[in-house]
């Protein structure tokens, strides 16, 4: 019996739901939940975070834009992997990764249930939206908003871990006081709310069609090796008219003749419905994924005026190591601490006295310095402290005095020298006038 006979003989929405279990589904799942977890884990665990007032914050360290290594090494390696990706598994992203098809995928999902199957909002206007009569109920609406709107206070959440500290979104959360938050800090959530409800609500998918830069990129960088879904049209007598991997397709289109620009995101799971229909036949399914050139019915290569992922990676690799050394060279030799002398401000033509020197703790975490000054008469200085403590990153500027009496008229080079518990230290040399 052929396949396409078999499956006459079977309800087909139980054999899709058959095939999902058995399929990637989970895995699918497992990916796309996984990776909304790690972009939580990642502020939260200090991985990486962004500071409005000093920069980034790599590793728990205070990430400046004068740490040039780390910074330019960063955004060299991420621009080239991101090409890398495109080149190479293309939409693997969006099936797989994006939180937006997340969103989007689950909202489709709750509305399915609570208002029925027609009720998605098709972007591709081919047909309209319309609730199923039996679920037109109030109460079928409250639970889907409901779900909606906690949904996306959950989702607001996230832009703040990525820019307050783990401890103050906590007091954010339990209506604590911390110093750390501004004023104006619920004015923004609630921002961030009415646009992630937009989102998830109406827009969803939209997003991925029309708007999506990623998207956009990868039509830039596409080759014509990228990563795509593959019909061996060697055994098309056993195919037939089932249009079983096209019935479970998410986005609606016909797997078994994909385009290099289409709505593709290389989930699998078609593949994942097929093989599950030639199981009973001890045969692998007619669907599979492939990295290479397309090809014609009769085995010949299509026509293309994409280059190939070799001629990519040729130009991309060695950028992609040149940012990924520098960054890791970066992280190597990360100074920890700074130290900056100033002259302080008075009037001109007033001679100058007073310095300020700033001392600033990159990491988050305490740390405990000592100040000393070098090349000057003991008593012709004055330090408003010489131990420095900071209790997590920040900034501190202890004043210097200058007693002219006690020193000739003329130049004078001095020198702050600053020690740190840990066993860093630096210095910075200053010029004088004593008059």
């Amino acid at each position: 019996m052929r396949s396409n006979q078999s499956v006459t003989r079977i309800p087909l929405h139980s054999f899709i739901k058959q095939a999902r279990a058995r399929g990637i589904d989970w895995k699918l799942a497992g990916s796309r939940y996984g990776v909304i977890i790690a972009i939580i884990l990642i502020p939260v665990l200090g991985i990486f975070r962004i500071d409005v007032s000093s920069g980034f914050i790599v590793l728990d360290r205070q990430i400046w834009f004068s740490d040039f290594h780390i910074v330019f090494g960063f955004w060299l390696a991420f621009a080239s992997s991101m090409i890398i990706l495109y080149s190479t598994l293309g939409t693997v992203f969006c099936g797989w990764v994006c939180p937006q098809n997340t969103f989007s995928a689950w909202a489709n999902s709750a509305t399915k249930k609570h208002l029925g199957k027609k009720a998605v909002i098709d972007w591709d206007a081919e047909k309209d939206a319309s609730v199923a009569s039996g679920k037109n109920h109030w109460n079928n609406w409250a639970w889907l908003s409901l779900k909606m709107i906690i949904a996306a206070m959950l989702i607001a959440l996230i832009p703040l871990l990525y820019f307050q500290s783990p401890g103050a979104v906590w007091s954010f959360i339990t209506f604590q006081k911390n110093e750390e938050l501004a004023g104006s800090l619920h004015w923004i959530y609630t921002v961030f709310t009415f646009i992630a409800l937009v989102n998830i609500a109406v827009v969803r998918h939209f997003v991925c069609r029309y708007m999506c830069i990623y998207r956009m990129w990868q039509f830039l960088f596409q080759t014509s090796d990228t990563l795509h879904v593959v019909h061996d049209k060697n055994r098309q007598s056993e195919c037939g008219t089932c249009n079983f991997c096209a019935t479970t397709c998410t986005l609606d289109i016909d797997p078994r003749d994909t385009n290099v620009y289409d709505s593709c995101i290389n989930c699998g799971e078609c593949i994942t419905a097929c093989n599950s229909l030639h199981d009973k036949d001890n045969k692998p399914g007619l669907l599979g994924f492939k990295l290479g050139p397309r090809r014609n019915t009769d085995g010949t290569k299509k026509t293309s005026n994409l280059v190939s992922v070799k001629t990519r990676l040729i130009w991309v690799t060695p950028a992609f190591l040149i940012g990924a050394s520098l960054f890791t060279w970066g992280l190597v030799n990360y100074n920890p601490y700074h130290l900056a002398v100033y002259r302080g401000e008075v009037p001109r033509g007033e001679k100058i006295q007073d310095y300020k020197i700033h001392i600033a703790n990159k990491l988050y975490q305490a740390a405990e310095m000592k100040l000393s000054i070098e090349n000057l008469p003991e008593n012709s200085y004055t330090l408003s402290t010489e131990n420095v403590f900071f209790e997590t990153a920040a900034r501190q500027d202890i004043k210097l005095h200058i007693i002219d009496e006690y020193l000739k008229p003329g130049l004078h080079t001095f020198t702050v020298h600053l020690t740190a518990d840990n066993g860093w230290e630096t210095s910075y040399k200053q010029l004088h006038l004593a008059k």
